[in-house]
């Protein structure tokens, strides 16, 4: 193993980038961060040159280790857990540990297209489009309520990278106005559990701190990672 340090590629809007923080800070692992420009009229442009040499959709998060160079946040979550076991971020079970990929994987790609659909509708979110991503993203956090109904903590059992991959697919579903409601209570109180966790803190509240200056509204719940 190289004793390199890594170097993340990440973005102050990038869910994906700041799911792979947020999984780094838990498993301990040292990197340096690189922060690639981004505004709300420009976006990403123009692109960073490593991350676009690296990456041929140009997109963060990239990962450099030594002479290794990743992209993908799950592809570099597996990463992590090779290079560093411990703590485990994947359940030990074999079928506990497959349920636990299944749901990071649907948190990225089934349940937050929705939010990205909703992404382009914020004028028009009375509109049916936008109620039918609003009614299939909730769809899902009923999916995820009726997992916690054993009185588990974690939506595997125990805290995984699912945990992590779910809480940034959801702030920005409340973001965009599928927000988790009262018919919820169980994945309400996740989110709190989840916001309470050091790493999150601290990624999710320098994201939380970038939009306030931006002058984008926050909700409720992202207010309080500021404190």
């Amino acid at each position: 193993m190289t004793t390199e340090r890594i170097t993340l590629y990440s973005g102050p809007l990038s869910m994906f980038g700041a799911k792979v923080q947020i999984a780094a800070l838990e498993k301990g692992i040292e990197f340096d961060l690189v922060m690639v420009p981004f505004d709300f009229h420009a976006l990403y442009a123009p692109k960073h040159p490593q991350v676009l040499r690296i990456n041929p959709k140009g997109q963060v998060p990239v990962l450099v280790h030594g002479d290794l160079e990743l992209f993908d946040s799950t592809q570099i979550f597996e990463y992590f857990e090779d290079m560093q076991p411990s703590p485990p971020l994947w359940p030990r079970d074999a079928r506990d540990r497959a349920r636990a990929r299944l749901l990071e994987l649907q948190s990225d790609e089934v349940y937050f297209p929705h939010v990205v659909r909703l992404m382009g509708l914020q004028d028009h979110l009375q509109e049916p489009p936008a109620q039918a991503a609003i009614v299939a993203a909730r769809a899902f956090h009923e999916s995820l309520e009726a997992q916690l109904a054993d009185g588990r903590a974690w939506l595997s059992g125990e805290f995984t990278y699912a945990d992590i991959a779910f809480y940034m697919a959801a702030l920005f579903g409340e973001r965009q106005g599928a927000t988790l409601t009262e018919a919820t209570p169980r994945l309400r109180t996740w989110r709190d559990r989840m916001s309470d966790r050091e790493p999150v803190r601290q990624v999710a509240g320098a994201m939380a701190a970038w939009l306030l200056a931006a002058g984008r509204p926050l909700p409720p719940f992202m207010k309080e990672l500021l404190g």
